[in-house]
C-alpha cells in the first residue's frame, strides 16, 4: 500500500545537498520512502493521497537528551530560579518518589509532546532509580511503543552518594549492570528501521565509581550500543574537576577512556579550544541543549566552533524540569536565537539549526536510516501547514519559517515508519485526555509524598 504527499509546497529532504523540492511529491511504502519527484500520483493509481498544498514536508526531528520523567517535576517555585547544583539538590529530593507509574506518566507527556511538534525519535536518559523500585525503563519503553514514537532509552547509573545525589538513588554496581544487561537483552534491536535501542548511561562520570565506568564500557562493548551521559554542563562542574582532579571535565572523560565513536554528551557548554578538536579527533557526539542550559543559567554550547571542527552535534530539549516542556520546536527557535544573541556574526545559520535537529541527531544515535529523506530512508515524516494566518506574510524561506516562526501549532501530521501517529496535531494511538488525567495523579501523588520532606513543596501543590 503506498501513501502520496501530494504537491506539497516544499519538501526540505536535508540530505547531504540540502536538497529542497518545490511543488513535489513524496511516496510512502510500508515503513520507508519509496520516491520523491515531481508528478508522481500517475504511477501509483491507488495510493492513498494526502493534500500537500500549503504544506511543508521535512524528517522528522531527532532529539538526543531528555529525561522524561521530569515533566511531572516542573513549574514548582522551589525549585524554579535556580543554578544547576542547588536545582538537582531539591529536584533529588522529589526523585526520591519515583516509581513505575511516574516513569510512563513522564514518556507520556514527554514523548506525546515531542511528536506534537515533529519529533519522531527520542531519547532518554533515566538516571533516577530509587533503590528497590525495578523496570522504571520497562514501563517508558512500553509507553513509547503505545505511542509509536522511536525510542532510544539509556540505563543510567548513580553509584556514589554525594552532596548532590541521596543514598536512596544509588545502586550497587552488580544489581545496575545486571539490569542494563537485561535491557538490552530484551529491548536492544539492531534491525534498520528499529524502533528502539537502549544505551548505558554514567549520567555524571566523575561523580561515580571507578568500578561502575569500566563496568559499563565493557557491557557497552560486548553488545556493541551507546554510552551517553553528562558533560561540561556547568562552572561549578568544571571547578570541582579542576579542584579534585586536577584537569578540566573533557580531559577526565579522555584519561579515563570516556570518549570515542560510542560516546555521545549532554551540554558539553565549558569547553577549551583545544577540547573542541579532543571532540573531533574522538568523534564523541554533543547534544545542545540551550533551553536548560539557559533555565539553569549554565553557558551557551560553542555550536558554531564545533560544527565547524566536524564534531557529531544534535539537539535535546533535556528534562522538562529544567526546559518546562519538551516541545522541539521551541528547543529549535532558542538554539538560533540563543546562538544569535552569543556568536553574533558567527553563529551557524537557520538551515544548520534544522541540519541539527534532523541529520545532526541521528547521526549522533548511530542512525543511518533516519534524519533525512530520500528512497529507502525511514518514512519519519513531519508535515507542517504554514497556510494560516499567523503566518501570512512570511510564507518565504520555509526553513526559516521553521525555525524562526515554528511552534507547534504548525504540526499538522507526523509519521513514523510509515505509520500516522499524529494527525490534525493530535496523537493518533492513545486517547489524549485520559493519558492527560493519568499523567495529573501520578504527579501529584508524586509530590505530594515528596513534600513530606521537601520543605516549601506542599505550598507548590496546594488543590
Amino acid at each position: 500500500m503506498y501513501t502520496i504527499i501530494q504537491n506539497a509546497d516544499w519538501i526540505i529532504t536535508m540530505d547531504e545537498k540540502r536538497t529542497r523540492w518545490k511543488h513535489s511529491d513524496v511516496v510512502i511504502e510500508g515503513k520507508e520512502i519509496k520516491e520523491i519527484g515531481k508528478n508522481l500520483a500517475g504511477k501509483y493509481p491507488d495510493a492513498k493521497v494526502i493534500d500537500g498544498k500549503g504544506k511543508l514536508v521535512l524528517p522528522g526531528f531527532v532529539n538526543v537528551h531528555h529525561h522524561t520523567w521530569q515533566s511531572l517535576v516542573r513549574n514548582i517555585n522551589v525549585a524554579n530560579g535556580l543554578k544547576l547544583e542547588p536545582w538537582l539538590k531539591v529536584v533529588y529530593e522529589i526523585f526520591k518518589e519515583i516509581n513505575t507509574d511516574v516513569a510512563r506518566a513522564g514518556a507520556y507527556a514527554g514523548l506525546g509532546e515531542l511528536l506534537q511538534t515533529g519529533c519522531t525519535t527520542s531519547n532518554d536518559l533515566f538516571y533516577a532509580h530509587p533503590v528497590g523500585v525495578e523496570k522504571l525503563i520497562d514501563a517508558e519503553i512500553e509507553a513509547a511503543a503505545e505511542m509509536g514514537i522511536r525510542f532510544h532509552p539509556n540505563r543510567g547509573v548513580h553509584s556514589k552518594a554525594s552532596n548532590i545525589v541521596p543514598p536512596e538513588l544509588v545502586g550497587s554496581t552488580e544489581v545496575v549492570m545486571a539490569d542494563a544487561e537485561r535491557l538490552i537483552r530484551k529491548y536492544h534491536d539492531t534491525s534498520r528501521f528499529s524502533m528502539c535501542r537502549v544505551g548505558i548511561a554514567p549520567n555524571m562520570p566523575q561523580y561515580e565509581t571507578l568500578e561502575i565506568l569500566e563496568e559499563s564500557k565493557k557491557l557497552a562493548e560486548k553488545y556493541d550500543v551507546l554510552i551517553h551521559g553528562h558533560l561540561a554542563e556547568s562552572v561549578y562542574e568544571t571547578k570541582y574537576t579542576l579542584d579534585t582532579f586536577g584537569c578540566t571535565p573533557a580531559r577526565w572523560f579522555e584519561k579515563h577512556g570516556l570518549l570515542g565513536d560510542r560516546f555521545y554528551y549532554a551540554h558539553v557548554v565549558h569547553l577549551e579550544d583545544d577540547e573542541i578538536e579532543l571532540m573531533k579527533e574522538t568523534n564523541t557526539g554533543v547534544a545542545h541543549c540551550p533551553i536548560s542550559n539557559m533555565f539553569l543559567n549554565s553557558g551557551v554550547c560553542r555550536i558554531p566552533d564545533l560544527m565547524k571542527a566536524g564534531v557529531r552535534v544534535g539537539l535535546g530539549v533535556d528534562g522538562a524540569a529544567s526546559s518546562n516542556s519538551s516541545n522541539m520546536l521551541q528547543e529549535i527557535r532558542s538554539a538560533y536565537l540563543v546562538n544569535r544573541l552569543t556568536w553574533g556574526d558567527n553563529a551557524v545559520s537557520a538551515e544548520d539549526i534544522l541540519y541539527l535537529a534532523t541529520v545532526g541527531g541521528a547521526q549522533v544515535l548511530h542512525r543511518d536510516d533516519i534524519g533525512y529523506l530520500a528512497p529507502q530512508m525511514a518514512a519519519d515524516i513531519t508535515i507542517m501547514d504554514w497556510d494560516q494566518l499567523q503566518y501570512a506574510g512570511g510564507q518565504n524561506d520555509p526553513v526559516d519559517c521553521i525555525v524562526l516562526s515554528g511552534e507547534s501549532k504548525l504540526v499538522d501530521k507526523v509519521f513514523v515508519n510509515g505509520e500516522l501517529v499524529v494527525d490534525g496535531g493530535r496523537l493518533t494511538k492513545v486517547d489524549e485526555q485520559q493519558k492527560a488525567r493519568f499523567v495529573n495523579d501520578v504527579g501529584k501523588a508524586m509530590l505530594r509524598r515528596a513534600s513530606t520532606h521537601l520543605e516549601g513543596l506542599e505550598k507548590d501543590i496546594e488543590d
